[in-house]
């Protein structure tokens, strides 16, 4: 029989496409992809994000698992809350709505229906732990003003521009990043600050990390973007950035109900927590 590669139902994180029968009679085993590991001909489970048997996907989420403390349920296929998995895709099924029905998996969020502007319409996690990106604008000319540096004086301001911002993040983000994230009680982890990663991005000819003589959403981050591409993580690869407190508009709303409007917000303003402005020395 012919095959098609599947495209409605792929997890995010796709290493290899999987083959599905275009006989709709053929019994599910068969139409089940084979485990992506190289030399391994067992059968992958539907759902498993990794596209792997159990043994396998066991072998993928160790490293990640550890480098997150040892608690991350990456797949929830091969992760059941109940700690049980049925052989049959009926029972799956009737399995996975039980699951909706109940409490879902650690670290996967859940929202409770409620009116608008209700408290009780939230969204809330169980994961301690946080991945942030952190870095990888600073070390891949991913900000809009890199552009702007390389248009004035090429690639030499720009590499100096970079290193310049890679050598304040711990100043200017890192702490920020702890204090609000501290404050929810959840700590955070940053690959792209990697001692390993900095290294090898390091060991890389600027013109590599970004090509600025490319459209927005090609050449900003483009190492970072092929290796998106390489595991299969297309359509997000060609994104243009924009910041969320911009995309979302809420930088706008937030320095006009604090300072008045846009224009009178600047980073010399001081304030108070449910005070205003005032004169106190204090930075927000």
């Amino acid at each position: 029989n012919d095959t098609m590669p599947t495209s409605s139902q792929e997890p995010l994180l796709r290493f290899a496409n999987g083959d599905k029968s275009s006989n709709g009679k053929e019994s599910s085993k068969a139409a089940r992809p084979t485990c992506i590991r190289e030399g391994c001909s067992r059968l992958a489970l539907h759902g498993c994000v990794f596209q792997a048997c159990k043994f396998c996907c066991g072998k993928f989420q160790g490293p990640i698992s550890s480098y997150l403390g040892k608690s991350a349920r990456l797949c929830p296929a091969h992760n059941p809350i109940n700690g049980q998995q049925s052989n049959s895709n009926g029972a799956r099924r009737s399995s996975s709505r039980k699951q909706k029905k109940t409490a879902p998996p650690t670290g996967v969020g859940k929202r409770q229906p409620a009116p608008p502007n209700s408290k009780k319409n939230l969204v809330t996690s169980c994961a301690k732990i946080l991945l942030s990106g952190v870095g990888a604008d600073e070390q891949m000319a991913g900000y809009g003003r890199h552009r702007t540096t390389y248009q004035r004086g090429g690639y030499e301001t720009l590499r100096a521009e970079l290193q310049m911002e890679v050598g304040r993040l711990w100043k200017r983000n890192l702490g920020r990043d702890d204090r609000c994230l501290s404050d929810h009680g959840k700590e955070a982890r940053f690959p792209y600050l990697d001692e390993d990663v900095m290294a090898y991005l390091e060991t890389l000819p600027l013109e590599e990390k970004c090509d600025m003589t490319r459209p927005l959403g090609e050449g900003d981050k483009l190492v970072l973007r092929k290796v998106a591409r390489m595991i299969g993580v297309v359509e997000c690869s060609s994104l243009v950035k924009r910041a969320i407190q911009f995309g979302s508009r809420i930088a706008k709303v937030s320095d006009k109900s604090r300072f008045g409007s846009s224009r009178k917000a600047t980073g010399q303003k001081k304030i108070v927590a449910d005070k205003g402005l005032d004169g106190a020395n204090v930075n927000h």
